[in-house]
């Protein structure tokens, strides 16, 4: 299974991570076992379009936030992986047409208008998770 890029050059760079306790990054050493575990519960639900890596085509459930939404990287089918999120507070499925950087990037300045991110503080701190 090939990874998308951008996703295995920021686990390398930050590992497991949480940025401004909200948003909980999954690194190397925690993407196997998270994926196991809530994979099969997202691919239940109703809302989440899709199966989870490992599965033939899957997503990659990369992280969460506090608030329970799961955060993905969907194969466009052009080597392009997009983020989308199952919304928990909204029970619905969100997408959009950035790459993980871009993505984090604009959500973290306050780029995008999503009710559902926080007010971000003016500067993020990033925490690595302990080994």
């Amino acid at each position: 299974m090939t990874f998308p890029e951008e996703y295995v050059d920021f686990g390398r760079t930050y590992g497991d991570a949480t940025i401004s306790d909200f948003l909980f990054v999954c690194g190397p050493r925690t993407l196997q076992t998270y994926a196991a575990s809530m994979g099969p519960r997202m691919e239940r639900s109703p809302f989440v379009p899709g199966e989870v890596l490992p599965a033939k085509g899957g997503m990659l459930l990369w992280g969460n936030t506090v608030e329970g939404d799961q955060l993905f990287l969907v194969d466009r089918g052009d080597g392009r992986w997009t983020v989308s999120a199952f919304r928990r507070n909204w029970a619905d499925w969100y997408e959009s047409d950035l790459t993980l950087l871009e993505w984090l990037r604009r959500a973290l300045t306050g780029q995008i208008a999503a009710d559902w991110l926080p007010a971000w503080p003016e500067r993020h701190t990033l925490v690595p998770a302990q080994q």
